[in-house]
């Protein structure tokens, strides 16, 4: 296991450089996947073209979608509508709420959208919650990450599940069921960890030295706030919908436009222009600089996230996945098996379907051996994939710069936030999922 002992090596590199050296992580992520490729024996071509594509397939997924979501989060700050929302939110759950709130809104929105665009698009909301109530963006960000990333590995139609339900066989909608039922507390873990613990760091918004132009009387008022945001959720749902092989539409010009408008990128571009037209009472230069600015804010995100998809797709070019895979192989702990496997190659690789979905193709001929065969046994095992794949996000995943970065978290911070977070999540996810096999296996 000497591939391991590298990899034990690299990411200590990566947080000593980034938070007690200050390299930038861009820097430190490309230098620590060159590094780890080398030093796991892959040929030099390799690791440069590995490394390329890795950084080039991250972006291609969620290049635009940071830059589109980061201008929409612009315009809603300097037309005030973010502060619409928040006062809305604030009003309806109270202050010392405003986290959970958060927590069960990234909940609901990452059900049909990937936990990193809905991170994008609800960012906002919480450096307008920051400002209106002084809670730390490592409260109010950790929180919403917890609720995003609960559905996205338990809950369809999220690839990742409705792959490994796909894979294994099991039925889509008591995956959808019991998927919710184990969701819902491991979210609320999240959010007791950030109320918890993560207040003990102060953390705000960056503050820029140009104007923030906020008039109250100018504020769009909170339905045209919000629609930036819905309309790409909805658009993105409906697409998931129409997706699903259940559904078969008769009418196809709606498929098609569902399709095309429902896409990521597309529906996101929507929200930019809903967000244009909330600000026609403001000039178009200055709505030309507020686009400059979110694409300014949003460019180093973007590095570090393609750095970040890099980094773990040299891991998945080495042997470390089928070294572990391997190892844990042999031992028939029946529905914690697919847990542990799964948790090894998120945190080896960092991508959560990958691991999902790799974890699923391992696990789908084992499951008679493992007492799994029956329909809630391939149910469990799903879940139990899915608490695995959450257990633990860090550096060499695209989810945790995008939190640290939009969170305003330097590393160690988010390390000891976002990352110990999913920890936490990932063992009481399996936890419940054992609590239920004892009753209905």
């Amino acid at each position: 296991m000497l591939i391991l002992f590298y990899l034990v090596l690299t990411i200590t590199f990566i947080i000593f450089a980034t938070a007690k050296y200050k390299i930038h992580p861009f820097l430190t992520l490309i230098v620590a996947s060159l590094a780890m490729g080398l030093a796991s024996g892959l040929e030099t071509s390799a690791i440069l073209k590995t490394l390329s594509e890795g950084f080039g397939n991250t972006l291609k997924s969620i290049g635009i979608v940071i830059a589109c979501g980061s201008i929409i989060g612009t315009f809603l700050e300097k037309t005030g509508a973010a502060k619409s929302i928040a006062d809305s939110l604030l009003k309806a759950t109270g202050n010392e709420r405003s986290p959970l709130a958060m927590n069960l809104t990234g909940f609901i929105v990452s059900i049909p959208v990937f936990c990193d665009s809905g991170y994008v698009i609800l960012s906002t909301l919480n450096n307008a919650i920051n400002k209106k109530t002084g809670i730390s963006l490592a409260v109010i960000g950790t929180s919403l990450a917890a609720g995003l990333y609960a559905t996205h590995v338990f809950v369809p139609p999220t690839p990742g599940p409705l792959a490994a339900a796909s894979i294994i066989g099991a039925d889509v909608g008591l995956v959808l069921v019991f998927g919710f039922i184990v969701a819902i507390p491991v979210s609320l873990v999240g959010w007791f960890w950030a109320t918890y613990y993560c207040s003990r760091f102060t953390i705000n918004p960056q503050t820029y030295e140009e104007e923030v132009y906020i008039n109250d009387e100018q504020s769009p008022n909170i339905l045209m706030a919000l629609l930036p945001i819905i309309i790409p959720i909805v658009l993105i749902t409906l697409k998931s919908i129409i997706d699903h092989p259940s559904v078969d539409l008769e009418n196809v010009f709606f498929e098609r436009f569902i399709s095309f408008f429902g896409h990521p990128v597309v529906a996101i571009l929507s929200g930019i222009f809903i967000a244009a037209i909330s600000a026609k009472n403001y000039s178009l230069e200055q709505q030309f600089n507020w686009t400059s600015s979110g694409l300014r804010a949003a460019g180093t995100i973007i590095l570090i996230t393609g750095a970040g998809g890099a980094f773990g797709n040299i891991l998945r070019a080495t042997s470390l996945s089928e070294s572990i895979s391997h190892e844990l192989i042999g031992y028939e702990i029946g529905i914690l098996l697919p847990f542990i496997i799964a948790a090894f190659l998120k945190t080896a690789q960092g991508s959560s379907t990958v691991s999902i979905i790799t974890t699923a193709a391992m696990i789908a001929p084992l499951l008679e051996a493992l007492g799994l065969s029956g329909e809630m046994g391939k149910v469990l095992a799903v879940l139990s994939i899915g608490a695995g794949a959450m257990t633990v996000s860090h550096l060499n995943d695209s989810y945790f710069w995008v939190v640290s970065q939009f969170s305003n978290m330097d590393t160690n911070t988010a390390l000891r936030c976002h990352t110990v977070t999913t920890l936490l999540q990932g063992i009481s996810g399996v936890i419940l999922i054992q609590f239920i096999s004892f009753l209905l296996l």
